[in-house]
């Protein structure tokens, strides 16, 4: 009975990369904006004004361009620097209104909070919005948030809340009456609730079960015959049923993943194993912040999928390591070589990069008897030393072959990128 009292709140940022762009360039308020991913390829985030125009997630640049000609509209390249900071700034206000183990921070924009406590002291609406004032006070960046009684509730009153300005960002469907609730969940597609995926809002319409309402009001024990435990769980949640607790440590890591496409096309063989091992690079450095080892890696380069005019191209190559390792050199000199074989001429690569895989803690694992210890104490003061030089002069100061140049055939395209106002060099000036 005790997890059905429970209360939890998601607060997220609205039109996440739009809103950081403009807290430094307010022009851009109230104009249609949209940020692209990595080498300019597809639209990631849209301002509202640009979803209203009717431009969809994922779209490549390329199918926008009469549409951004036409309403004159903003396009910029991602600068996720500047996002992963306003991201950490977001996090820090809202550890002001909780306690550490009532916070998880769910993704780079979204974050829940547990509010249990607060209830009996607190409005718990008159909460949330004082947690939006400061965050638009202090940060400059717009949110909302949902309440429920369960994590999944609380997901979709936050959509609720995003949908519905009046509102006005807070969306608490614990305090709000059931009548009202269903009015809601009528005209929300089951598509929208959290963890319900194609395949699955597919075989629900099947069922009937069109809508947040028709999901809410099916049976549980047909939802868990017909599905899974995961979607009985789902169910239970937006019935008021708790099943899922904040977590407050992440998840370990399955893999590692570090791949670009490229600005132009590729044809050498030396400049895909020039980018794959900048790839390489940026890969060991996560895994060593995360203290882990890599027993397999994967690489793989491919084509442009959306070049008609040639067959694409997709291979990819993995290696078990007879010993997980962190050193950048030896998983470096391995992927170079499966560049060798993954090669082919004519050509034209638009992507390449490499997958770590098999991760294990570096603290708890067990060298075999033969294991040259030595040789593996080495090999960690050099990664160490590699890592100092790094932290104190920056990555690109040091690096495996020609990979750090500037001015690379296969560097990505970032044209329309902001400043990272957060770097002195790239401070904003007033005049």
């Amino acid at each position: 009975m005790e997890n059905q009292n429970k209360i939890f709140a998601l607060v997220d940022i609205n039109n996440c990369y739009v809103s950081c762009e403009r807290v430094f360039n307010p022009s851009l308020n109230n104009k249609p904006v949209i940020v692209l991913s990595n080498n300019d390829g597809c639209a990631v985030a849209r301002s509202q004004e640009a979803k209203d125009l009717g431009i969809k997630m994922g779209v490549p640049l390329f199918q926008l361009k009469d549409l951004v000609e036409q309403h004159n509209i903003t396009v910029l390249s991602s600068n996720y620097a500047l996002y992963a900071e306003m991201s950490r700034r977001f996090i820090k206000v809202l550890a002001e209104f909780v306690t550490p183990q009532e916070q998880e921070i769910y993704s780079i924009d979204e974050c829940f909070l547990d509010l249990t406590a607060y209830a009996s002291n607190y409005d718990l609406t008159a909460y949330a919005h004082l947690i939006l004032d400061r965050l638009l006070r202090w940060l400059g960046l717009p949110a909302c948030i949902g309440i429920g009684r369960t994590k999944t509730e609380a997901k979709i009153a936050n959509h609720i809340a995003k949908k519905n300005r009046y509102l006005k960002g807070v969306c608490n469907l614990v305090s709000m009456d059931y009548c009202s609730i269903e009015g809601l969940y009528q005209f929300i597609e089951v598509s929208e609730v959290w963890g319900i995926g194609r395949k699955h809002t597919k075989k629900l319409n099947s069922l009937s079960i069109n809508t947040v309402l028709d999901f809410v009001c099916a049976s549980p024990l047909m939802i868990r015959d017909q599905f899974s435990v995961v979607m009985h769980r789902t169910l239970l949640e937006l019935q008021g049923i708790s099943c899922i607790e904040i977590e407050q440590s992440p998840k370990a890591k399955k893999q590692i993943i570090a791949s670009r496409s490229f600005g132009q096309k590729v044809y050498s063989c030396e400049d895909l194993k020039e980018a794959i091992t900048l790839y390489v690079q940026d890969a060991v450095s996560r895994l060593r912040s995360e203290n882990l080892l890599c027993g397999c890696i994967i690489s793989f380069v491919q084509s442009n999928p959306f070049d008609s005019s040639e067959p694409f191209y997709n291979k990819s190559l993995s290696y078990a390591l007879p010993d997980p390792s962190d050193n950048s050199l030896l998983l470096s000199k391995i992927v170079t070589s499966m560049v060798d074989q993954l090669y082919q001429k004519n050509i034209g690569f638009k992507k390449c990069g490499v997958i770590l895989t098999c991760l294990e803690p570096k603290a708890t694992h067990i060298y075999d008897l033969f294991t040259d210890m030595n040789k593996i104490e080495s090999s960690n003061k050099l990664m160490d030393s590699l890592d100092d030089i790094q932290n104190k002069f920056g990555k690109s100061k040091i690096g495996l072959g020609a990979s750090m140049l500037p001015d690379r055939n296969w560097n990505m395209s970032r044209n329309k990128l902001s400043p990272n106002y957060f770097k002195w060099d790239q401070l904003m000036s007033v005049k």
